[in-house]
């Protein structure tokens, strides 16, 4: 019987999150729903690269507990005028009592642009390995997710965005939805820029996870004179 963590206390809720969590990307236990990215494409052979950290909380009931630790980078490259094409990778560190669950996740997917520098579409497929995982089989997830970015000042852009979190396997995980609200702060994003995030996500019942995330990126623009 598939059980829905909405209905299970904070503490029980971890354990599930535990083995939900070794499902694939799409982001991540849940698994990972944040972007850290904006709706911008790198342009034909650029390359960025996104190390981040990510801290997962569940809330249920009134309570809220911290669930996971996600330690991840993503490279995105630009392979032609309207397609990026970008790979994730995160560990994800599952605290549950003393002890702690690990698993890895690994998600890849196009990026296609739909209105230039405000729009975009990201399609990242993924699925868990190693760690606690033993069969990551059922992991593969995919997350169709509609990316924004709205200038606001000369250093600062904000990047919204919506996903839908669809398991290959609907017979053990939900569908779940997430919205993230993410900055760019920078002197010139085709070079670098650091990016906090928040985002909350579904559970299928009452309750909802939130992360908190922090990224920095660096594009091959910064190498460019």
């Amino acid at each position: 019987m598939k059980q829905k963590p909405g209905n299970l206390s904070v503490r029980n809720a971890m354990v599930v999150f535990a083995l939900m969590g070794m499902t694939a990307l799409i982001t991540s236990c849940v698994a990972p729903f944040s972007d850290l990215q904006s709706a911008r494409l790198l342009g034909k052979g650029n390359i960025e690269v996104t190390p981040s950290y990510t801290s997962v909380s569940a809330s249920d009931e009134g309570e809220t507990d911290h669930i996971q630790n996600h330690y991840g980078a993503q490279i995105g490259f630009g392979l032609a005028k309207f397609m990026d094409l970008r790979l994730r990778y995160e560990y994800i560190s599952v605290p549950v009592d003393e002890d702690s669950v690990s698993v890895n996740v690994i998600g890849f997917g196009p990026k296609f642009c739909l209105a230039k520098n405000w729009l975009a579409f990201y399609v990242p497929i993924g699925f868990a390995f190693g760690g606690d995982v033993e069969d990551g089989s059922e992991s593969w997830q995919i997350h169709p997710t509609l990316l924004a970015t709205v200038p606001v000042a000369k250093y600062l852009e904000i990047n919204p965005s919506v996903k839908v979190m669809i398991p290959f396997s609907s017979d053990a995980f939900d569908t779940l939805l997430a919205f993230n609200l993410g900055l760019a702060i920078s002197s010139d994003v085709s070079k670098w820029a650091i990016r906090p995030e928040v985002g909350i996500c579904t559970t299928g019942g009452s309750g909802y996870f939130m992360q908190f995330s922090v990224g920095l990126s660096l594009g091959s623009g910064l190498f460019k004179k």
